[in-house]
């Protein structure tokens, strides 16, 4: 009697014990289900909201894209493509201005070039001359004046020979004659000099000028001034306004 009753409380303990985890069970599978579907729910409004989001993104995108096409209008891309060629242009006539000046500078280096070439191109010719001038030049020196001078009979003799018949020449006659042919050579030859612009300069007198004069000696002089050219030996010749020759001189020398 009492085994009975006590497997009747146990069996009925045990009963309540099992509705009451069923129960429990089945609470905490509903709760799982809601948290799920509100995660689910929160899952699907983030990506509606990231969806709306990307779309609002692309549309300010495409706005401003929508204006710069409503902006460049047909005008403007001719003002521009205008612009670029006017620059391109520019570009080359100051490129056309820069080719102009060197060939300008061009021809004028060439003009000069073959000017200073026709000018000076006798120099070593007309250098090699002036030897033979001072040669003539020192022949016309070594000859005393008194001998060359014609005496002041000499018209009423030359007067009287044309009625009597010739007679020899003096040696005084033969060579008064060779000092005018010599001195007619030297003239000439001077002359054609001159011709290409060739001209002696005798610089006595004047001060030393390294650039024009060779200085062969130095003397002390009291009369004259120190510095100072006192003695020619060979007068210097330029071409033009270049030294052909310097000038062989002597040196007045300083006393201090």
């Amino acid at each position: 009697m009492f085994n009975a009753q006590a497997v009747q409380v146990f069996r009925s303990c045990t009963g309540a014990l099992s509705s009451r985890t069923l129960a429990r069970s089945s609470a905490t599978a509903v709760g799982r289900r809601a948290a799920l579907g509100m995660k689910s729910r929160h899952y699907s409004d983030d990506k509606s909201k990231s969806a709306e989001q990307s779309k609002q993104t692309e549309a300010e995108n495409e706005e401003p894209a929508e204006k710069d096409e409503v902006e460049v209008s047909p005008d403007d891309a001719l003002v521009h493509k205008l612009k670029a060629e006017e620059a391109k242009v520019a570009d080359c006539m100051s490129r056309l201005r820069y080719l102009q000046a060197d060939y300008l500078n061009l021809q004028r280096n060439a003009a000069r070039e073959k000017e200073q070439a026709r000018d000076f191109a006798i120099s070593k010719f007309a250098k090699d001359l002036l030897e033979t001038v001072d040669v003539l030049s020192m022949a016309l020196k070594s000859v005393p004046k008194e001998l060359v001078t014609p005496p002041p009979d000499s018209s009423d003799a030359a007067s009287s020979s044309a009625s009597t018949p010739p007679a020899e020449k003096s040696a005084e006659t033969h060579l008064r004659d060779l000092y005018e042919g010599v001195e007619s050579t030297q003239r000439l030859l001077l002359h054609t000099l001159f011709k290409h612009h060739v001209k002696p300069f005798d610089p006595l007198g004047e001060k030393f000028d390294p650039n024009l004069h060779e200085a062969l000696y130095q003397v002390p002089i009291p009369d004259k001034e120190p510095g100072s050219v006192f003695d020619v030996q060979k007068v210097g010749y330029m071409i033009k306004d270049r030294v052909l020759r310097a000038a062989q001189v002597g040196v007045v020398q300083d006393r201090s």
